[in-house]
């Protein structure tokens, strides 16, 4: 019982607020993408490395992607409506795609590498087939079909990405092992596994984003961030 609320006391962060986290995060690791000349002075010599703020900024902005990628497992298992969870993934992917290439690609139609929302969609696709195929060994390949495709897409987070969603949702309930295990899928090393902190301090509850308007705010943030950074950049 002791034990029972001591752990009910680290578990302080409700879906909601792992989803500012993430938006946060990310928004400071654009930021730092798409301004790094004008904003890569250096700030202090550590150990003989000199961090510059563009450092700092990129390194926060990997807590977001693994965030995601738990609230994705976490929407699929909860959400009452798969195809239009999916749909919505989907969507939002090709309807980011252009501000996704004004923004780092500096042009209206880049394919040689696709936003991050093709790669939730990915990954949602192998939760779909894991459930479908349950221990059925034989159909367990068609699991690495949307794999193999973030692969061919060059979607952000490539493979790895998708595969860091499948392993997330394969140990949905043993969240302490995967995020010991999750450090080989991780792009940006020790400060993207820190992401695993927080997501250990989630209480399972949906927290202040409630009703369908403000939960596609976030889905919207994500291309109007990216159009807004495009035109500051272009005019900055």
């Amino acid at each position: 019982m002791i034990k029972h609320l001591r752990e009910n006391n680290f578990k302080i962060f409700s879906g909601s607020m792992l989803k500012l986290i993430a938006v946060l995060a990310m928004l400071a690791d654009h930021f730092g993408a798409v301004f790094y000349n004008e904003f890569s002075f250096m700030t202090s010599p550590i150990f003989g490395t000199s961090i510059t703020l563009y450092y700092i900024l990129r390194k926060i902005g990997r807590l977001s992607f693994p965030i995601f990628c738990f609230l994705a497992v976490e929407g699929f298992i909860h959400t009452k409506n798969r195809k239009k969870y999916g749909a919505s993934m989907l969507i939002f992917a090709l309807i980011s795609e252009i501000p996704f290439d004004l923004c780092f690609m500096k042009t209206y139609f880049d394919f040689s590498y696709q936003n991050v929302f093709f790669t939730l969609f990915l990954g949602f696709s192998v939760m779909c087939i894991l459930e479908y195929v349950k221990d059925d060994i034989l159909k367990f390949g068609l699991a690495l079909v949307p794999v193999f495709a973030a692969y061919f897409l060059r979607v952000d987070y490539g493979m790895v990405g998708v595969l860091l969603i499948a392993m997330l949702y394969i140990l949905k309930d043993k969240r302490p092992l995967a995020s010991l295990i999750a450090y080989p899928f991780l792009s940006g090393g020790y400060a993207a596994w820190c992401a695993f902190l927080p997501i250990n301090m989630y209480n399972e509850k949906r927290g202040f984003i409630k009703g369908r308007y403000l939960k596609y705010a976030f889905y919207i943030f994500y291309p109007l961030h990216l159009l807004l950074l495009a035109i500051a950049d272009r005019f900055i």
